[in-house]
């Protein structure tokens, strides 16, 4: 059961929702104002927790500049 993030169209406020079926996901309503005028974002997938060599940032790049 996928996490998506929502925007409101009205209020503009951001939410995520657990959603059961695609068809869900196509109405939902905001949780801040009760519209029904929002949008499915696209979420970035986090990768947190799933490297096995025990360092972090590897060849991200978050070594700084040079």
């Amino acid at each position: 059961m996928p996490i998506y993030e929502y925007r409101c169209k009205d209020c503009g406020k951001t939410f995520e929702k657990l959603v059961f079926s695609s068809a869900q996901s196509e109405n939902v309503e905001c949780e801040h104002c009760k519209s029904r005028n929002t949008e499915k974002l696209v979420s970035t997938i986090s990768s947190a927790g799933l490297s096995s060599s025990g360092s972090t940032g590897g060849s991200c790049g978050y070594g700084g500049f040079s």
